[in-house]
């Protein structure tokens, strides 16, 4: 396991090699460090600038990464032309590196503190729509009614699981914490969370119990957005 001076001590390597790459025009803290919130379990989240092709500054962070620094295995997550490399190194400790095109480096979330560099102006990144998550919430209640119905225990413990995360995603946006990624769940109230709590599957011979729960708590959030769309939803989801 990691320890927080191991954590400051890469993050300070990897911010010099960046200052010292005359590729890389920018480099900022993101995540919790972003915000002073780091805690025990926190990893290390850096943003960086690159101008001209990604893939050579990838390659050399990557080489240096398994050859200096103790990673064990990558991915990568790709939105937009920022790549997200994503490294597990031998002590447990994440370390998110983001290559960003030159033109777009810039906060698209207060998560975000420059080190060095010229940020762009970034439009911030909406919260997810009540709306959207209204409709995937009602999907996911019926193909767990009808997995129920065909006896398909595992497949109507995930549907139901579904239902949950977009009910309290809705609970988040109302209470204006973050809803996506389950990172404001805790912050939430516990007269919000804990009636969730008869939403958990116990057991396979609990789909069905636990189903009730969860499409009563989804319409009591549906009916806080839009009273009409509960009403004519609640028949159909209760039934």
């Amino acid at each position: 396991m990691f320890t927080p001076a191991d954590r400051q001590l890469l993050r300070e390597a990897l911010v010099e090699a960046a200052r010292s790459d005359e590729r890389v025009t920018g480099a900022a803290l993101t995540g919790s460090a972003a915000l002073d919130a780091e805690d025990a379990w926190s990893d290390i989240d850096l943003a960086f600038a690159v101008t001209g092709e990604p893939e050579p500054v990838l390659a050399d962070f990557t080489t240096r990464m398994y050859g200096e620094h103790g990673a064990v295995h990558h991915m990568d997550v790709v939105f937009e032309r920022t790549v997200f490399r994503v490294f597990l190194l031998a002590n447990t400790l994440q370390v998110d590196l983001a290559f960003w095109p030159e033109a777009d480096f810039g906060a698209t979330t207060p998560k975000f503190r420059l080190l060095f560099g010229t940020p762009r102006d970034r439009p911030q990144s909406p919260p997810p729509d009540a709306r959207r998550l209204i409709d995937l919430a009602w999907l996911h209640a019926l193909h767990a009614r009808s997995s129920i119905g065909r006896g398909r225990g595992w497949q109507a413990e995930y549907m139901i699981g579904r239902v949950r995360e977009y009910a309290l995603a809705l609970a988040c946006l109302r209470h204006g914490v973050p809803a996506v990624e389950g990172r404001g769940l805790d912050q939430l109230p516990a007269d919000v969370t804990s009636p969730f709590e008869a939403t958990l599957v116990r057991g396979l011979g609990d789909v069905g119990r636990a189903f009730h729960a969860v499409t009563e708590l989804l319409v009591g959030e549906i009916s806080r957005v839009d009273a009409d769309l509960a009403r004519r939803l609640g028949p159909l989801l209760l039934s």
